[in-house]
């Protein structure tokens, strides 16, 4: 049986150590001009920086490129491909066909991840770009458990699932907070609204607070909850699940290296006896409760919610 990786989105190249120490296995990483919704902002020395630092220490580097690309920025994917396959990424990770289209000539040996946010909800799917070039498919946060293990139990591609972390509910190309601000009289960077940690939209109704930011890629309101199955990982271990993602997005280094550990700890019992990984997972959610921010309450996302026909 292959053991499960643990893929951590890391803030900057000063957590790429203390993320492998802490028991990571891959980091995906990028800029926000290729790349969806990344914890940090990577430049091309940074990103080369990361892939050295983490294959020293034997882990691997996927290369963000799923954002969505408008003609004008057609023509600089062959270039950052051929960046990232001379830096020797282990992967690059795309949604819009256009990457793979052009790393079919610009880096044909260069592996390739599926990831489309919300499309990857069905194993046909997921064979489909497999036979297109994809080694992997990145699984819709909106989808249960069931589902995870039916295109765990069809798929012919690795399977990659988030266990953690925040999720994006919606995005706009546009910049809504820039055209709201401007619509108030008020003029606001771009700069200062990137990434921006106290900014919400309040939903009184439902008594609910929605991370919002924007940035080249335009706006991105985040889920009032954070997804945490710690404690509800064996299935999905049993059912031979490739990849587990934790998302540090708008999260702390230290919060990132907690939570690592506690998810390591929790898959490393699992292998070595699924009875002490029962045993200790009870105190592995108290763990992660208490490093977790107080506005950000945890919840098991979509995994038990009852598939609608």
């Amino acid at each position: 049986m292959n053991r499960t990786e643990l893929l951590v989105t890391p803030l900057s190249v000063n957590d790429i150590l203390p993320l492998a120490e802490a028991g990571a296995d891959a980091f995906i990483l990028g800029e926000q001009r290729y790349g969806l919704r990344l914890a940090g902002e990577f430049n091309r020395e940074q990103v080369k920086q990361a892939i050295e630092l983490a294959h020293s220490k034997g882990k691997k580097v996927y290369v963000a490129m799923n954002a969505i690309f408008h003609n004008e920025k057609i023509d600089e994917l062959s270039d950052y491909i051929k960046f990232a396959a001379e830096a020797k990424a282990d992967a690059i990770v795309f949604g819009d066909p256009a990457v793979l289209m052009t790393a079919r000539e610009a880096a044909p040996d260069m592996k390739l991840h599926w990831a489309t946010e919300t499309l990857g909800t069905n194993w046909f799917s997921c064979n489909y770009w497999g036979k297109k070039g994809a080694k992997r498919a990145v699984l819709a946060r909106e989808i249960n458990m069931d589902a995870i293990i039916e295109i765990k139990e069809n798929a012919e591609v690795e399977i990659e699932v988030q266990v953690h972390g925040m999720s994006c509910m919606f995005q706009s190309k546009r910049s809504l907070l820039g055209n709201y601000y401007e619509f108030q009289g008020k003029v606001m960077e771009i700069e200062n609204r990137k990434m921006e940690k106290n900014m919400f939209i309040h939903d009184k109704e439902r008594e609910n607070k929605y991370p919002i930011f924007e940035d080249e890629n335009g706006t991105h309101i985040m889920s009032p909850n954070d997804i945490c199955i710690i404690d509800e990982l064996q299935e999905l271990l049993e059912a031979g699940v490739d990849s587990f993602k934790i998302d540090g997005i708008l999260k702390s280094s230290d919060y990132l290296i907690a939570v690592t550990k506690a998810y390591r700890e929790a898959i490393d019992l699992f292998y070595k006896d699924p009875d002490l990984y029962d045993d200790k997972k009870d105190e592995l959610l108290e763990e992660i409760e208490a490093v977790q921010p107080a506005n950000r309450k945890l919840d098991t996302g979509f995994f038990f919610k009852e598939t609608v026909y």
